[in-house]
C-alpha cells in the first residue's frame, strides 16, 4: 500500500477514510475551516503549507491509521455469524430517516440514550457498528473504542453489503 506525495486528497481520503481523522489528531490538519484542505490539492502541498510536515512522516501516520482502523472492521459475514451465534449485537448510527426506511433485523438505532448505555455495557460484548457504507460506522467505531468501549468494531461496506450478501431482501437505497 504505497501513497504518493502527488495524491490528490480527495483521493487519498477515497483509499483511506482514517487518512482525515489521522492528519487532525496527529497535526491539526483537516478538521475545520482554518485547517481544511481542498480536494484538489496534493498531500505534498497540504503537508508544506502546513509548517513544511515531512512527507514521508504524514505518509506514514496515514498507513498506521489506516492499519489500526482496519483492525476495527469486520465484513458482512463475520457480523452475521457473530450476531447469530449471539456474540455480538448491531447499533445502527445511520439518521432516523433511513433507519426508518430499512434496518437489519434486531439491530439496535443509536438514540441518545443508547449512546450513554454503551459505556455500562458487558465488556465482553462485541458491538458491530452499522452504517450505510461502513464510513460513519467506522467513526463511531473509533470514538466508541477511544472512550472506553473496547470490543467496538464498524460493519464493512455497511447494511448496503448486508443487503447485497447476507439478506437480498432487504431494500437498497441511495442518500441524495
Amino acid at each position: 500500500m504505497t501513497i504518493e506525495p502527488s495524491i490528490t486528497m480527495q483521493e487519498l481520503v477515497a483509499r483511506f477514510p482514517s487518512a482525515q481523522r489521522a492528519l487532525f489528531r496527529r497535526y491539526h490538519v483537516g478538521g475545520c475551516s482554518s485547517c481544511g484542505f481542498r480536494p484538489d490539492e496534493t498531500l505534498a502541498e497540504v503537508c508544506a503549507r502546513n509548517e513544511n510536515l515531512p512527507v514521508d512522516e504524514v505518509i506514514k501516520t496515514i498507513v498506521e491509521a489506516h492499519e489500526a482502523e482496519s483492525e476495527m472492521e469486520v465484513t458482512v459475514q463475520q457480523a452475521a455469524e457473530l450476531v447469530k451465534a449471539g456474540k455480538a449485537c448491531m447499533v445502527d448510527v445511520r439518521a432516523r430517516e433511513e433507519w426508518d426506511a430499512v434496518h437489519i433485523e434486531g439491530s439496535t438505532f443509536l438514540t441518545q440514550e443508547v449512546m450513554h448505555e454503551l459505556g455500562g455495557w458487558p465488556r465482553e460484548q462485541l458491538i458491530i457498528f452499522v452504517c450505510h457504507h461502513g464510513v460513519r460506522s467506522l467513526d463511531a467505531a473509533a470514538y466508541f473504542a477511544g472512550h472506553g468501549v473496547e470490543n467496538a468494531k464498524s460493519m464493512k461496506g455497511g447494511i448496503d453489503a448486508w443487503s447485497c450478501e447476507i439478506d437480498p431482501a432487504l431494500p437498497r437505497y441511495d442518500v441524495a
